[in-house]
């Protein structure tokens, strides 16, 4: 079956969340904060973007650690589970006392190649594997988009499994993984000619079968960096894990330390 290019606009609800909650343990996402702490290079009190948000996992561990972040995302669920989640921190007004957490975050439901240049930020960060959903020119307009909320000299921090280097190498057509009950298997075709790779997603769960259809662009490192560049920011550094080891061939994970040019 083709897969339509808007796929993300209705993937992210029901048994895809619910696998998403189950796949990152607490302590990645420590992990991934303190490494974004240590790279946004980011004071107290300073207003991060985090797009694509999701339901706030690391919004709310930057909040922890005294930053105001903004979360963006096009999922109905994730926003509400996050927006829920904020009206039980300390501060709000569902609770009593404490410190102001819950004002520390916000969560806007968008689209995020619609960021909303009105607001500047002192930072921002795209993790989870959200930079290889769209396609070059839609992904050229998100950078665009980024680089315009930022102040000059903040930093852009990305984090993706999807670049050229990391996933072609040990490429699967087929995989099969199992978290809590919820059985998961993908079958994948890579398009040589679009550089990108169609998935379906094969969801078994209490007797239940649910497929959803999924297309993630391929984009080398050195694509990656033009477009950045073309976008108005500067490479600072290349990591292939939150131990900031070098990015090299068959790395897992890529992240990109980026800043904002004047």
């Amino acid at each position: 079956m083709p897969v339509p290019s808007n796929w993300f606009e209705t993937f992210f609800h029901g048994v895809t969340l619910d696998l998403w909650r189950k796949a990152i343990p607490p302590k990645q996402t420590t992990a991934e904060a303190e490494f974004l702490i240590d790279h946004l290079n980011c004071d107290a009190g300073a207003r991060v973007l985090d797009v694509p948000c999701g339901h706030g996992r690391l919004s709310f561990e930057l909040a922890k650690r005294g930053l105001w972040v903004t979360g963006v995302d096009i999922s109905e669920e994730f926003i509400a589970e996050a927006r829920a989640n904020q009206a039980k921190q300390p501060g709000s007004p569902a609770t009593a006392g404490g410190s102001d957490l819950s004002t520390r975050v916000e969560f806007i439901l968008s689209d995020m190649r619609n960021i909303d240049s009105t607001k500047i930020y002192d930072g921002a960060y795209c993790f989870g594997n959200s930079f290889a959903f769209l396609e070059h020119a839609e992904m050229n307009r998100f950078l665009r988009a980024i680089a315009r909320a930022l102040k000059p000299g903040a930093r852009f921090v990305i984090e993706t499994g999807m670049a050229a280097e990391s996933v072609l190498p040990d490429f699967e057509e087929q995989s099969s993984h199992e978290l809590d009950g919820l059985a998961l298997t993908i079958k994948e075709r890579y398009l040589a000619e679009e550089s990108c790779i169609d998935s379906e997603y094969i969801f078994e769960r209490d007797g239940q079968t649910e497929s959803r259809l999924a297309r993630e662009w391929i984009y080398t490192v050195a694509e990656i960096r033009r477009m950045l560049e073309a976008a108005g920011f500067s490479i600072l550094d290349l990591y292939g894990s939150l131990k900031c080891e070098p990015y090299k061939l068959g790395s897992q994970e890529l992240f990109i330390v980026s800043e904002a040019r004047p």
